[in-house]
């Protein structure tokens, strides 16, 4: 029998509470599918996979695109989804709260809001305005099921204004209005990492890792208390599609089509 929503809030929190875990991202129901069945605990939506996948840039979709997807997800697998839900797809407080309780009827066991506001003269909303848009983040969610968990996340290390103080204080304040996770993606350094989860404690941190370098002991060993990978997986998946039909398109060969997993492995664990 699947499991239902509430089952898959309340394990959701349960992972938030102690060690360390990674939270990886689908980009499609079959993807999904695959990553239950290598055994993770909780998924995490991609802004920029789910976007490639219909076609369009990374911060290219509508908020109903992105929420026929996340009900998609959630279908397709029994663990939690945590949304990338961007910016809440509204520059208002109220617009922001509608559509977060929209994700939260979709199925999904979490959500982030970043503070980026997509132009490049301003890339972060200001400090007051982006606190208003998590107090809303946070009711919108209210408003359909208090279990759901927010993440507040705070993009100045990825838009340009690398600043920890900067973006500590702004996480901090995230915590106060109703964030139950907090998230600066970009911090790279263990100094900086660590700086983030002591800032924010008792109160859980995601750490974004899009490359080698750390492992999950080491963060664990910092505090973090998940990991999410974002497109990273969508690309390499991306990525050895296009060197396949490269090699098709410029020399007429076939190399690239080997080593590929057997279809009757995926249909086993589709049918799964």
């Amino acid at each position: 029998m699947a499991a239902t929503a509430a089952e898959k809030r309340t394990q959701f929190r349960k992972l938030h509470e102690t060690g360390c875990f990674v939270i990886p991202n689908p980009w499609d129901a079959g993807s999904a599918k695959l990553l239950q069945h290598l055994g993770f605990k909780a998924l995490a939506s991609t802004s920029a996979g789910f976007a490639w996948s219909i076609g369009k840039p990374d911060n290219g979709v509508t908020a109903d695109d992105v929420v026929a997807h996340l009900k998609a997800l959630c279908e397709a697998s029994d663990l939690p989804v945590n949304a990338d839900f961007e910016a809440g797809f509204s520059d208002t407080p109220d617009g922001v709260a509608k559509n977060c309780a929209a994700a939260v009827r979709a199925g999904v066991a979490g959500l982030s809001i970043e503070d980026s506001t997509g132009k490049r003269e301003a890339p972060l909303y200001p400090r007051e305005v982006a606190i208003e848009r998590m107090k809303a983040a946070r009711k919108g969610i209210d408003s359909e099921d208090k279990t759901t968990i927010l993440v507040g996340r705070s993009e100045g290390f990825i838009v340009g204004r690398p600043d920890l103080k900067e973006t500590i204080e702004r996480l901090v304040a995230y915590a106060e209005a109703g964030a139950d996770c907090l998230y600066a993606p970009g911090i790279r350094t263990k100094e900086d990492i660590a700086a983030v989860v002591k800032a924010v404690a008792p109160k859980p941190v995601n750490l974004l890792l899009g490359a080698p370098g750390y492992s999950v002991a080491e963060m664990a060993e910092l505090g973090v208390r998940r990991i999410s990978v974002g497109g990273s997986l969508a690309r390499i998946a991306y990525s050895g599609f296009l060197t396949a039909a490269k090699e098709m398109a410029e020399h007429g060969t076939f190399g690239g089509l080997a080593g590929g997993t057997s279809g009757g492995e995926f249909n086993k664990v589709m049918r799964a």
